[in-house]
């Protein structure tokens, strides 16, 4: 174990460092290597040592504690003598993670080893998108039987959070993005349409006034963000059959006033997504907007630009100087790990290049990024880490330096960077244009789809997935074992892998042989692939669950669990209706003699397929999701 003597200390820095000594392996001992700690306005963050010593400088509590992890980083390596600077781009920087969408609410004990990772990268700040993970108790139906956060979970995560200069602040919805909510009918007379809340009506506000209430009470930081965005259909359903109708604009209007104030009465200061003030005039592009418009915005709120969809310059200069119209704009980028079981690195890393860039070149003081949950949260929230890692080192230099990204992550997670860049290949599979900024997700729709109706069976004929998943599985294989504390992690994607090496053309096996009489095959198929596919999916499923429980809030395993359910019976009933075919009980098998067609009408590889519903079954399976 290290050990090392801080000298001239500020009292404020001992806790966060005496949280981070068990991860970094060090202990704080009079007889350790000294280190002088000096605290300074507007300084660079240093590090030096050498035979004197060491010593850090730093402007905010946040750079003490990146200073503090990269002191021990060169003296672990071996280095004696050294000497680093860096100057801080940004005075926001950290992840928003959607734990609303995806149903996995971060363990409070998750959330805090997060926290001393951001630490350790020098990210100044947290957000957990809730759009109904917390408690309202005023609101009883609000997050009902759903996995949320108590007030004082909240309040544990943001002191905790303190300890490192790390802010959390509180993101909510206030206006869209509710469908979890406004499903119960007791919320009937504020609602607007499925996920939107009905604008002027006083209830609205009332209900608006609770969840800002309860949402903001457990954090320090004044500062919030109310949502607002991609209320599409905004003022076209009980608002209209109310007052007639109203152009979107004047609703949003209307409706944000009436937050605003709200959000001023609470002493707060507001930040929303941007989107809606774009509406009819392209969010991205380089349509002129209207000066009408940007008086709709009132100047007290600060608008974030999110774009995680383009890789050039172009694009986010463009959208920046439309953006700064209304003011100076936070940028939200993403880590694409909401798509699947996969993390699309490239997309990540190359749209994070392009924006982080023109921020720095721009002047952009303030940057987070989203990781969204849509529809499943297949991807661990932890797998995330690499891509915090590369905002943290955009963070800190002009022009980033990914041998660095390297040895700061291996450092910070003891984890094995290329072993994370081969999840990228659970949706980079053959049929795929790894070049393109895409949204392939085959590793989900994959193994949602059903193994008798094949929804996506065309789309995917004649490429060779089961080969390439099992050749994965065995590059995954020993990944499990060298990754530390992200060997459980692995587990489940090597098992996603090796499910998918028999699962991805099972389809098109069954129906090839049954169209041209093999009963020979589907024998086979039967009696000895779908029971290994089966025992496959039990393994992958008890990974998954195993995983979920020691990441996440118990809530929210069902949805996952009555996947895993439908598949394995799914599995079941082809193994019974094969056989009770060639056996003479059944004339024919029904739904292989559908027609294949193209999913959506839309031949090749499939991209943002995203939605479980859409892709198991043509039916309804859950007439109001």
């Amino acid at each position: 174990m290290m050990k090392l003597c801080f000298t001239r200390v500020p009292e404020e820095l001992l806790p966060g460092i005496r949280e981070l000594c068990a991860d970094l392996d060090v202990c704080m001992d009079d007889a350790g290597l000294a280190v002088e700690v000096t605290q300074r306005d507007g300084a660079a963050l240093e590090v030096r040592a050498g035979a004197g010593g060491a010593s850090i400088v730093y402007d905010r509590k946040i750079h003490f504690f990146r200073a503090f992890s990269l002191l021990v980083q060169h003296l672990r390596a071996g280095e004696t003598a050294f000497s680093l600077t860096e100057k801080p781009q940004f005075t926001l920087n950290g992840p928003m993670f959607d734990v609303s969408q995806g149903n996995a609410v971060i363990r409070v004990s998750e959330v805090k080893k997060l926290l001393r990772q951001l630490a350790q990268m020098g990210l100044s700040m947290l957000m957990l998108y809730c759009e109904d993970s917390f408690d309202v108790k005023a609101q009883p139906y609000f997050g009902y039987m759903r996995a949320r956060y108590t007030e004082a979970d909240i309040r544990e995560c943001d002191d905790y959070a303190d300890l490192f200069g790390i802010e959390m602040i509180p993101c909510i919805q206030t206006l869209a993005h509710l469908v979890d909510v406004l499903k119960w009918h007791v919320y009937d007379d504020i609602r607007e349409n499925d996920v939107c809340l009905l604008v002027g009506e006083e209830k609205t506000y009332q209900f608006i006034r609770d969840l800002l209430t309860e949402a903001t009470r457990p954090f320090r930081s004044r500062r919030v963000h109310i949502g607002m965005d991609e209320a599409y259909n905004l003022g076209r359903g009980a608002f209209q059959d109310r007052y007639g109708v109203t152009a979107p604009q004047k609703i949003m209007k209307l409706h944000l006033e009436r937050v605003l104030a709200i959000v001023r009465e609470l002493g707060l200061q507001p930040m929303m997504w941007s989107d809606m003030f774009f509406s009819g005039y392209g969010y991205y592009g380089d349509a002129e907007i209207p000066q009408e418009l940007v008086d709709c915005c009132p100047k007290d709120v600060q608008l974030v630009y999110w774009d995680y969809y383009h890789n050039d310059e172009a694009s986010y200069e463009t959208s920046i100087a439309r953006h700064r119209r209304f003011g100076e704009p936070i940028f939200a980028g993403g880590i694409w790990t909401w798509i699947g079981y996969g993390a699309h690195w490239d997309r990540t890393f190359r749209s994070t290049e392009a924006a982080l860039n023109v921020c720095k070149r721009e002047g952009i003081r303030e940057v987070f990024v989203t990781i969204w949950g849509d529809n499943g949260t297949e991807c661990l929230y932890n797998t995330n880490v690499l891509g915090l890692a590369l905002y943290a080192e955009h963070g800190y230099s002009e022009k980033i330096d990914y041998e660095k990204l390297k040895s700061r992550f291996e450092f910070i997670t003891g984890a094995r960077y290329d072993d994370f860049l081969a999840l990228e290949a659970l949706d980079n599979v053959p049929g795929v244009d790894d070049t393109a900024m895409t949204s392939y997700n085959p590793s989900k729709f994959l193994m949602w789809q059903d193994i008798l109706t094949g929804l996506c069976d065309k789309n995917i004929d004649g490429l060779p997935l089961d080969a390439h998943y099992a050749a994965l599985a065995e590059r995954l294989k020993p990944c499990c074992g060298r990754n530390g504390a992200y060997n459980d992690m692995f587990r489940l994607y090597y098992h996603a892998a090796d499910t998918l090496a028999k699962k991805s053309e099972m389809g098109l096996r069954i129906t090839k042989a049954y169209r041209a009489g093999d009963r020979e095959t589907l024998r086979r198929i039967a009696d000895e692939e779908l029971p290994e596919l089966r025992r496959r999916m039990e393994a992958l499923r008890a990974c998954h669950m195993e995983n979920w429980f020691a990441l996440y809030k118990s809530l929210g395993w069902d949805v996952m669990d009555m996947r895993y359910g439908s598949l394995l019976t799914r599995i079941d009933s082809a193994i019974a209706e094969i056989g009770m075919y060639l056996d003479g009980r059944m004339e024919r098998l029904e739904e292989l003699e559908e027609e294949r067609l193209d999913y959506d009408g839309r031949p090749g590889m499939i991209s943002y397929l995203n939605w479980f519903g859409r892709t198991v079954s043509a039916s309804r399976i859950a007439p109001y999701c």
